[in-house]
């Protein structure tokens, strides 16, 4: 199945691929700018070329695996047989995991909730790392294609240099403010 999504200027198509095993439904997104990164085409990290270092567009890279995640349960037919466990409907519940997913709070709610879809649907955010934020120059919020309400949410000033220095976005602060529940996976 093919779905369309909006990632900085472009429009990327996204293939979804599914398995459902044990009782879960388990949904893959194929697209290059996944697939181009990993150790077995190209040598590199699934981050960055080499550890310590991350691609110059992880930021649009994770932005398309959220709206992906987003579009699955409607465009993938999932009914309740021996083979699906949905279907889903509009009372899905999205977990994020780290800063990769923290998107997802804010894309449901401008790109979904604000036109009257998935009006129940909620984000459970889950930190399994806290370390990694998803930390990006604050010039490169616009790339995101979200509302400028959503800046405050996005908003950090810390102590390093990296990526650069001062106001930066936080990908994870936000998925923190703008999902309705926060897990962790330790105290």
């Amino acid at each position: 199945v093919l779905a369309e999504v909006r990632v900085g200027d472009s429009i990327e198509t996204v293939r979804f691929f599914h398995c459902y095993k044990r009782g879960v439904d388990r949904v893959f997104v194929d697209n290059p700018m996944f697939l181009e990164k990993v150790w077995g085409k190209t040598g590199s990290k699934i981050y960055g070329p080499k550890a310590g270092l991350d691609y110059k567009e992880n930021q649009l890279r994770f932005s398309l695996l959220c709206q992906a995640a987003l579009e699955a349960p409607r465009v993938l037919n999932l009914n309740n047989n021996k083979y699906f466990s949905g279907p889903y409907g509009e009372d899905v519940i999205f977990i994020g995991n780290d800063w990769h997913t923290a998107l997802l709070p804010c894309y449901l709610k401008t790109m979904y909730q604000s036109n009257g879809l998935y009006k129940h649907a909620k984000v459970a955010f889950c930190i399994h790392n806290i370390a990694y934020q998803g930390r990006f120059p604050f010039t490169d919020f616009s790339s995101l294609n979200l509302p400028d309400e959503f800046r405050g949410s996005f908003d950090f000033i810390d102590g390093y240099e990296l990526p650069v220095k001062g106001r930066k976005i936080n990908w994870m602060k936000a998925g923190i403010l703008e999902s309705e529940r926060v897990l962790t996976v330790s105290p």
